[in-house]
């Protein structure tokens, strides 16, 4: 760097962050409680502190400066003062070094040291005490960019929301174990668009790669305590940088070429996204970027007692979304990722918490989802919620507005819960067979909103739903009682692995069965990644802290004969999703239109052929069910989809209502490598089967 000139100049309040004009580089940063904040610059190598200057204006409660004849590259951290009084909710302390929230790159990792700590930890005091040790030695720092990318030519795949189908992976996850890959590149962004990655995902048909958080997140000192870490991220340190971990190269430009090869491949790429809290958890936690600069805005505090953060995320901490700068800081983030990596879509993890403002409750009406769907660009990609805090009122299934999609967790469950053969199951498999309408049925959505998943990253694999009875966690170190207690699962007559050849069998019947039963179903389906060869987790269902074989996918594993038939099998029936449009239903389907004289748009029966009654619905013991679809094709000709599910130990015979028509089975979960072909007046369906028909002609 040239010489230091003695003061900064005034600078612009806009936009937030560091930003390169060519000539310098301009400093801005919010807070509205500051008294004063310092820019810090550091040497290449982050140990020295160069020099500090005061940020001379405050404009909108926006600090900046402005920085002649710096470049991109130039390492910085900022310093704030102001009230060190927690009972009123502030925690400013200048001896912390502070992350900018807007940083769009960090350099170095951070230390665990109780000097992160704003407050003397031990001290009889606890938080209402005061540290005076300077914490940027243990400090990442933010780093000046200049973003530079020839998108030119990149297409947007923009897959239509009825035509989408996700897939779930992490990305280091992903090909840490990929042979393929070299060494240096394995587990990264590098790696993500390897011809054999993008082989696999349009083999499999999937339209749209959801991958696991990628902002840069801190590893927990308790998990490094006990030797683990934090494998999937939700722990965000930086809302506008990607994890370093995942850049082979160190450039950010590898993730832009990734998606670029994604979206020539037709395939979009969605981020999971952290905005409901950060790293910094509850107020015994440390002080490394937004606690800094201004605690009482960025976060939730009791109101009574404004010590204290609001904790509905469980994690220690919660973001003030009624805050205008909090919502517009998450606004710019998303806005970032959408423009200058050419993301498709984000999925919000705790998207409850996103949606409470102040003490209030969930509002689907709240200032956060209503700033998304107005805005020009954000507006126009897909959005997903997890539909759920911990907070009061914290299940919202069904409840977020038009333009948001939403996990349906009860699919999941029902669907699990049906093909282990639970009592009382019909009913509520029927609603989630034709997207959920008793959920998301209202304000003009459409089926497409229920993203429908029998398995997801936090929880068991399918192998392991039908391999194991229990969770087998005993490799996070907290005595085996983490992650859910119940998963719907079934082991089927052996705990794990195992050489009974009959149990293997169930086991894999009911597996197809499953994927079979997610993709027909009307809404969004949604496959956790390694499920379509068999990926395990040997039972552990809460593998956040495995960043090792537990829970990468063994590529070796997936080249069997066994994981390939079975990923062939999932890769038939998506192109049979995309093949027939029964099987995606644009719009809510009741059993109220007509299509033929007889024939209703969607219909049920039992495996007699006859349409359930109340009293069938009502009867917990019914555990044969079949879906027929129907509808005109332009022709005129009448086209009926069924699909025949036998939740029950013994075989059946189902008879098939085709109103004189000759159905053709397209795909059997108990035959799995038989030819479609035409079927007579009943189907002989062994249990767990679910088998896909389709018969096409003309009815009187």
């Amino acid at each position: 760097m040239t010489t230091l000139p003695e003061r900064l100049d005034a600078g612009s309040p806009y936009p937030l962050g560091a930003t390169f004009d060519g000539l310098g580089v301009n400093f801005a940063v919010f807070s509205a409680n500051a008294e004063r904040i310092d820019l810090c610059l550091f040497d290449p190598s982050g140990r020295k502190e160069l020099a500090r200057f005061p940020l001379p204006e405050c404009t909108d409660e926006v600090w900046h400066g402005y920085l002649p004849h710096a470049r991109p590259g130039q390492l910085y951290g900022f310093r704030a003062y102001g009230a060190y009084a927690p009972e009123q909710g502030h925690r400013f302390n200048p001896n912390k070094l502070l992350l900018d929230p807007y940083a769009r790159r960090l350099a170095g990792s951070l230390k665990w040291t109780d000097a992160l700590h704003g407050y003397h930890v031990g001290s009889p005091r606890g938080d209402l005490s005061f540290d005076r040790r300077d914490s940027a030695p243990a400090m990442p720092k933010s780093v000046v960019t200049a973003d530079a990318f020839d998108w030119d030519g990149d297409r947007r795949p923009n897959t239509p929301w009825s035509e989408t189908v996700i897939y779930e992976a992490h990305v280091k996850g992903l090909t840490a174990l990929l042979e393929e890959v070299s060494p240096p590149e394995r587990g990264t962004f590098a790696a993500l668009s390897h011809p054999k990655v993008i082989d696999h995902l349009r083999r499999l048909g999937v339209t749209a790669l959801e991958l696991m958080p990628v902002h840069a997140f801190t590893q927990d000192r308790f998990l490094q305590e006990k030797g683990l870490s934090n494998y999937w991220g939700y722990n965000t340190l930086a809302f506008f940088a990607p994890e370093a971990r995942y850049l082979a190269s160190g450039s950010a430009d590898e993730f832009r070429l990734a998606v670029r090869r994604l979206h020539a491949s037709g395939i979009e790429v969605i981020l999971d996204v952290v905005y409901n809290h950060t790293a910094e958890g509850s107020e015994m936690g440390p002080t490394l970027s937004l606690r800094g600069l201004d605690n009482a805005t960025y976060y939730r505090l009791l109101a009574d007692n404004r010590r204290h953060c609001i904790n509905d995320t469980g994690t220690g901490n919660s973001l003030n979304m009624a805050s205008a700068r909090v919502i517009q800081m998450v606004a710019d983030s998303l806005r970032y990722w959408a423009q200058s990596f050419r993301i498709d879509g984000f999925r919000f993890d705790l998207g409850v918490t996103l949606g409470r403002e102040g003490d209030d409750g969930f509002s689907p009406g709240a200032a956060f989802f209503d700033v998304l769907r107005q805005d020009p660009v954000l507006g126009r990609l897909k959005l997903i919620s997890e539909p759920w805090d911990i907070g009061p009122g914290g299940y919202q299934l069904g409840q977020h507005p038009p333009s948001f999609a939403e996990w349906n967790d009860k699919f999941r469950d029902t669907s699990r819960r049906f093909w282990r053969g639970d009592a009382g199951q019909r009913p509520d498999l029927a609603a989630r067979l034709s997207g959920s309408g008793d959920l998301f049925d209202r304000r003009a959505r459409r089926p497409w909103a229920s993203v429908n998943m029998l398995t997801a990253h936090d929880g068991m694999t399918l192998n392991d739903v039908v391999s194991y009875d229990g969770r087998h966690n005993e490799a996070n170190g907290e005595n085996g009682q983490d992650g859910h207690s119940e998963n719907y699962s079934r082991n089927w007559g052996a705990e794990g692995p195992t050489e009974d050849a009959s149990i293997q069998a169930t086991r894999d019947r009911v597996r197809r069965s499953m994927l079979t039963t997610l993709m027909t179903s009307l809404g969004t389906p949604m496959l956790l990644g390694g499920d379509e060869f068999g990926r395990t987790q040997d039972g552990n269902n809460n593998a956040y802290c495995q960043d090792n074989a537990i829970s990468w996918f063994d590529w070796t594993a997936a080249a069997s004969p066994e994981a390939q038939a079975l990923t062939a099998f999932t890769a038939r029936l998506i192109a049979l999703r995309k093949a027939h449009p029964l099987l995606r239903a644009g719009a809510f389907l009741y059993g109220q239109d007509e299509v033929a004289p007889g024939v209703l748009d969607i219909e049920w029966f039992d495996e007699r052929g006859l349409r359930l009654s109340p009293e069938d619905w009502q009867n917990p013991e019914g555990r044969a069910l079949l879906m027929r679809r129907a509808r005109r094709l332009p022709g005129g000709e009448l086209e009926l989809v069924a699909l025949a599910l036998n939740g029950a130990a013994e075989p059946l015979t189902f008879i098939l209502p085709g109103e004189g028509l000759v159905f053709e089975r397209l795909i059997d979960s108990a035959e799995p490598d038989a030819t479609p072909g035409p079927v007579g007046e009943t189907l002989q369906a062994p249990g767990g089967a679910a088998v896909v028909l389709r018969a096409v002609g003309v009815v009187a």
